[in-house]
C-alpha cells in the first residue's frame, strides 16, 4: 500500500493491525537469532560456552547499538519530512544514514576486535570461558561492517509502507540463522564462534536482499547523491539517542549485573540471568515491533498536523501494548520450568532450580513495563528525544543500578527483582512525562492548527 494511503487515509484500527501485527512479528523473528543462538549453545556446546555467549552479548548489542541509532534516527525526521511534503529532504537523510552506518560499522568493529580480550577480562571471566568469550565477540566484530545495516532497512522499508516485506526479511533471517548454525555446531562440529559466524551470514545476505530495492530505485525512499550535513547528523543523533542509549545503558547494565553475579553465584548465576533476558528477548521484540511499527505513520501524521489521528493511532498502540505485557507475565509466571528447559539440560540441577523463582519474580515486571515502553516511543515518534532519553536512560541504567543498590540485603532474590523494581520507577516517570507532553506540546500544536 502508498504510504500517504496507508499513514494518512486507512481507519486507525485497520491500520494498527496492518502495521502493528506483520512489524511485532517481524521484530521477534528478527530477535529470535539470539535465543535460537542460546538454546543451541546450552544445548549443544553446553560446559562453559552458554555462559560465555551471556558474557559476550551485550557488548555484540552494543556493537549494534550504533547502526540502530542512525536506523532509528534518521527513520523518525524522514516520516515528519514526508507529512510535510519535503521528499527531496527525506531523501538525502536516507542516503546519508546508509552511509553513516556502513562506516560506523567498520570503525566500532575494528576497536571492540582489538578489545575484546581486555573487555571480557575486565568482566571478572577467565581461563576458558574468557576464550570462549573473546571467540565469540571477534566473529561478530569483524562482520560488523557488512552486517549492521539490516536493522536499518526494517525502518526503511516500514516507512514505504512495505510492512509485509519487512517481516518476511526478518523471518528469512532467523529461519536462515538457525540452519546455518544447527549445521556449523552439530553437524560440522565446530566451536562457538561458529554460531557467530552463522548469525552473520545470515544478516550479510538479508543485508544484500533488503538493499536491492532500493538500488534499483523501486521505493518511495531513493538514494541520491551524498552530501555532509552536519545539521541532518545533529538531527539524526538527536532523535536516534533515545533508543540508542537504551541499547547501550541497558547493556553496561547486564555487564555490571554479569560482575555481580558472577561473584556472588559463579556460572550458575551468569546463566541464570541470562535465561532471564533470553525471556525478555520474546517479549520486548513484540513490544519494540509494535511500537516501532507505528511510529513512521505517528511522525507523518504528527509533520501533516494531524493530532486527532496521532491520538487515535497511540490509544491503539497503548491498549496492544498493555494486553500483550501482562499475557506475558502471564505466561512466564506460569511456565518457568519449561522457559529453562529450552536453554539448560535437565541435569543441571543448580541452575534450574535457581531459574525456576527467578522467573516467577521477573514476570511481575511486565505489569507495567509497557507503559514506560510505549510513552518512549511515543515521544521518539514526534520528535521530543529530551522526553524519550530521560525515560530511556533512567529505564536502562539509573533505575536498576539504583534497585541493586536497595535490594542489595536481598542477595540473588534482590537481583532477580531488579527488572521489576526498576519498571514500577520508569512507568511513573513516564507517566509524568505523558501528562507534561499532553498539557504543553499537543495544546501548542491544536492551538497553532486553529489559528
Amino acid at each position: 500500500m502508498d504510504y500517504k494511503e496507508l499513514f494518512s487515509k486507512t481507519p486507525a484500527t485497520k491500520l494498527f493491525f496492518t502495521a502493528a501485527i506483520p512489524g511485532s512479528i517481524g521484530m521477534l523473528a528478527s530477535a529470535l537469532y539470539q535465543t535460537i543462538d542460546g538454546v543451541l549453545v546450552g544445548r549443544i556446546l553446553a560446559g562453559d560456552a552458554f555462559a560465555a555467549l551471556n558474557l559476550a552479548m551485550p557488548l555484540v548489542i552494543i556493537n549494534f547499538s550504533l547502526a540502530d541509532l542512525i536506523g532509528v534516527g534518521s527513520a523518525v525526521p524522514i516520516s515528519v519530512r514526508l507529512g510535510e511534503k519535503k521528499e527531496k529532504e527525506a531523501n538525502s537523510i536516507f542516503t546519508f544514514a546508509c552511509l553513516m552506518i556502513v562506516v560506523t560499522g567498520l570503525i566500532l568493529g575494528l576497536a571492540m576486535f582489538a578489545l575484546a580480550p581486555v573487555l571480557i577480562r575486565l568482566m571478572g571471566a577467565e581461563g576458558n570461558l574468557a576464550d570462549l568469550a573473546v571467540q565469540y565477540l571477534r566473529v561478530y566484530s569483524l562482520c560488523s561492517p557488512v552486517t549492521t545495516i539490516v536493522f536499518a532497512m526494517d525502518n526503511y522499508f516500514k516507512i514505504c509502507g512495505r510492512i509485509r516485506t519487512s517481516m518476511t526479511l526478518n523471518i528469512v533471517m532467523s529461519v536462515l540463522s538457525a540452519v546455518l548454525e544447527f549445521i556449523f555446531l552439530f553437524v560440522f562440529g565446530w566451536g562457538i564462534w561458529a554460531a557467530a559466524l552463522a548469525t552473520c551470514a545470515s544478516m550479510f545476505l538479508c543485508a544484500l536482499a533488503a538493499l536491492y530495492p532500493f538500488a534499483r530505485g523501486k521505493m518511495q525512499l531513493k538514494f541520491t547523491r551524498p552530501r555532509l550535513d552536519w545539521k541532518m547528523i545533529k538531527t539524526i543523533i538527536s532523535c536516534g539517542s533515545p533508543n540508542f542509549l537504551n541499547n547501550v545503558a541497558g547493556r553496561i547494565t547486564s555487564i555490571v549485573m554479569n560482575v555481580i553475579l558472577l561473584q556472588i553465584g559463579g556460572a550458575a548465576a551468569v546463566s541464570v540471568y541470562g535465561i532471564l533476558m533470553f525471556a525478555d528477548g520474546f517479549v520486548q521484540p513484540l513490544l519494540y515491533g509494535m511500537c516501532d511499527s507505528l511510529q513512521p505513520a505517528v511522525g507523518y501524521n504528527w509533520g501533516a498536523g494531524d493530532l486527532n489521528r496521532v491520538k487515535a493511532i497511540e490509544k491503539r498502540c497503548f491498549t496492544a501494548s498493555a494486553v500483550l505485557s501482562v499475557a506475558s507475565a502471564v505466561v512466564i509466571f506460569c511456565f518457568p520450568r519449561q522457559i529453562t528447559g529450552l536453554f539448560m539440560q535437565q541435569a543441571d540441577t543448580a541452575v534450574v532450580e535457581m531459574a525456576i523463582p527467578a522467573l516467577k519474580l521477573f514476570s511481575s515486571a511486565y505489569l507495567i513495563r509497557w507503559f514506560s515502553f510505549a510513552t518512549q516511543s511515543y515521544m521518539s515518534a514526534v520528535e521530543k528525544p529530551a522526553y524519550a532519553m530521560a525515560i530511556s536512560v533512567c529505564t536502562a541504567v539509573v533505575f536498576p543500578m539504583l534497585m541493586v543498590v536497595v535490594l542489595w540485603p536481598a542477595g540473588l532474590t534482590g537481583l532477580w527483582l531488579n527488572v521489576p523494581g526498576a519498571s514500577l520507577l520508569a512507568a511513573v516517570l513516564a507517566f509524568v512525562i505523558l501528562r507534561q507532553f499532553q498539557k504543553r506540546e499537543m495544546g501548542a500544536g491544536a492551538r497553532r492548527i486553529h489559528s
